[in-house]
Formats: structure tokens, C-alpha cells, sequence
């Protein structure tokens, strides 16, 4: 027999049960927008659960590899949006005056601040 489609043991009842909360708490999180990191976190502190399904288990490995594949993406957008909360302020307020000057007598990091704010308006 498949071992993902055998019988469970009466014994692990508890653990049937719950894995069943767990993924009615998942796809609340999912509908929710808690944030990869927290699901992650979440789903693989369930990985420990003993006699846990191969395809639950399948299904974890899956998105620990999605979300490793998508680090650097992922770190990027949450940089960025970073920058975006907490920057445009203080770039607008060098806007001005770096806008003021010639292209030859701005300062190269006033040239990167006003791309930053072209890009990101």
C-alpha cells in the first residue's frame, strides 16, 4: 500500500486532529496576509509533529524551497519598501535645493537621491 494512503493508527488520532486545526489556522493565515516569514515559521515548527503525512511533509519541503528560491527577491521588495517609508520624507526635502543647481554642480549623492525620487513616485 502507498505509504501516504495508509491507514493512520488509532493512536494517532490526537495527531490527525491536530494537523487538521493546523491547516484550517493556515489558510485563515493565508486569507489574512500574515507574512511568509510567520507561515514559514509556523509550518515548519510542524514539520516536528511525529507521523505527520509524507504529503504534508512534501508540502512543507515545497515551501521552505519557495521561500528559499525567493530570498533575494523578497529581501529586495522589503528593502525597498523600506526605503520608501522611511526615506522619501528626507529625499523630499533635499529635493529642492539638489533640483535647484546645474546637472555638472550637483553632488553625485544628490544625483542618486533625485533618481531614487523619479523611480519612486
Amino acid at each position: 500500500m502507498d505509504p501516504i494512503r495508509r491507514p493512520v493508527a488509532a493512536g494517532s488520532s490526537f495527531h490527525q486532529s491536530a494537523a487538521k486545526n493546523l491547516q484550517q489556522v493556515v489558510t485563515l493565515a493565508q486569507r489574512n496576509g500574515v507574512s511568509r516569514r510567520c507561515l514559514i515559521t509556523l509550518l515548519t515548527s510542524t514539520a516536528a509533529i511525529p507521523d505527520g503525512s509524507e504529503s504534508r511533509k512534501a508540502l512543507l519541503r515545497e515551501y521552505l524551497k519557495k521561500s528559499k528560491d525567493n530570498k533575494e527577491k523578497n529581501d529586495k521588495e522589503r528593502l525597498d519598501d523600506y526605503y520608501k517609508r522611511n526615506y522619501k520624507d528626507y529625499f523630499g526635502l533635499i529635493e529642492g535645493p539638489a533640483r535647484e543647481k546645474n546637472e555638472e554642480d550637483r553632488t553625485e549623492s544628490e544625483k542618486r537621491i533625485l533618481e531614487w525620487l523619479d523611480k519612486n513616485k
